[in-house]
């Protein structure tokens, strides 16, 4: 599905970390890489933390959005949801339009209650979700919190607005094979220095920072003030964070260009749809997924995919689907119709920055030679 990109520059900086031998969990790398994020996306505070997951949970706690309902797809990945269940509430999933596979708005409208406190609307595979000014409406409307699960996203913009801007605070995933990676880790946007501030508890066992130092340099007897875990980023993959974000543009670039191959290919097909990318929007195609005309015709595809040593992936199942979700929310198939049908034409291929023209035409032209069997 994707080869992680990193180049010596990379190495160095990971390097230079281990030899220096100290501060390799609280070093001033991790400052800077989080200045260096809020600067990208014009936000006042960055704050990095191991996962997606964690920071996503952390920014539930900090808002203290527990014992309440939140509103979210259930076409994502489990970890946009687990958070709000650890925090004993509960995700009522909204159905997706079938462009950007984004929350649709109307009807998340019709699925707000007195007990909703948040949406969280998914930027599916590398651009902003096309409804997400409106459910910005909606939130500022309801008096209710707009947050982002922009995890695979970042560097993408709908209408010069980068994703993470457009919510009260928004969430990232540096996962591998996120735009740019530090193997694993996540970092969260926001504005607003309360939750800043209350977040930096969190991930740190909700432990006072003094000024004399980290944990790891002071002498004084440290302080604890609020419920908290350790979410912290390692401070190697900090520095490997910075490395990478040095080249975001170029990674982006490369995306693109082999987006824009696969999309020339396919939309002379029959039988394939090639991801939009909304005119107002400028996507970085973290993932590059197809829609095809039918069920039988995806597995099929699929089938012939695997056969030829192309993995392939189905992002994503939803999650109102599965057994745990099914058993503890009560939810069954055709509770979400349009997410349903979505889920069964989708079709994630690879895609990575560093494909080479072989391999993309190695991968269209097994897709073509499968469309002129299946006539």
């Amino acid at each position: 599905m994707f080869k992680t990109y990193s180049d010596k520059d990379d190495i160095a900086s990971v390097t230079e970390i281990l030899k220096r031998g100290t501060y390799w969990a609280s070093g001033k790398e991790i400052a800077e890489f989080e200045e260096k994020l809020a600067e990208f996306n014009d936000r006042k505070f960055a704050l990095t933390f191991n996962s997606g997951t964690t920071a996503l949970l952390s920014l539930l706690q900090a808002y203290k959005l527990a014992n309440c309902e939140i509103i979210t797809p259930s076409f994502t990945f489990i970890a946009t949801t687990n958070p709000i269940l650890i925090l004993n509430s509960k995700p009522i999933f909204a159905e997706v339009e079938n462009q950007t596979y984004g929350l649709e708005a109307e009807d998340v409208k019709n699925r707000i209650t007195e007990k909703t406190k948040a949406i969280i609307p998914v930027l599916y595979g590398g651009q902003p979700c096309k409804d997400l000014p409106i459910l910005r409406e909606i939130a500022e409307d309801k008096k209710i919190l707009l947050l982002e699960d922009a995890a695979e996203s970042f560097g993408s913009t709908l209408s010069n607005t980068k994703a993470g801007n457009f919510g009260d605070s928004s969430m990232f995933s540096l996962c591998q094979n996120k735009v740019i990676t530090t193997g694993e880790g996540g970092f969260v946007f926001t504005d607003d220095k309360e939750i800043y501030e209350r977040m930096k508890l969190i991930r740190s066992h909700g432990r006072l920072e003094k000024i004399d130092g980290d944990y790891f340099s002071s002498i004084n007897e440290s302080e604890y003030i609020e419920h908290g875990y350790n979410f912290r980023m390692a401070t190697m993959l900090a520095a490997l964070g910075l490395s990478q974000l040095k080249k975001i543009n170029k990674i982006i670039e490369m995306r693109r260009k082999n987006a824009h191959f696969l999309t020339s290919k396919f939309s002379k097909l029959k039988n394939v749809i090639p991801p939009v990318e909304l005119e107002n929007a400028f996507h970085v195609y973290q993932m590059y997924t197809i829609k095809t005309t039918s069920k039988e015709y995806r597995d099929g595809l699929q089938q012939h995919l695997s056969e030829n040593g192309i993995m392939s992936k189905i992002y994503f199942h939803p999650l109102h689907l599965k057994s745990y979700y099914q058993k503890l929310l009560g939810l069954r198939k055709g509770d979400l119709p349009k997410t349903e049908e979505l889920a069964d034409v989708i079709l994630t291929l690879p895609m990575y920055p560093q494909m080479t023209e072989d391999e993309l035409k190695y991968l269209a032209n097994t897709i073509m030679d499968y469309e002129k069997t299946s006539i």
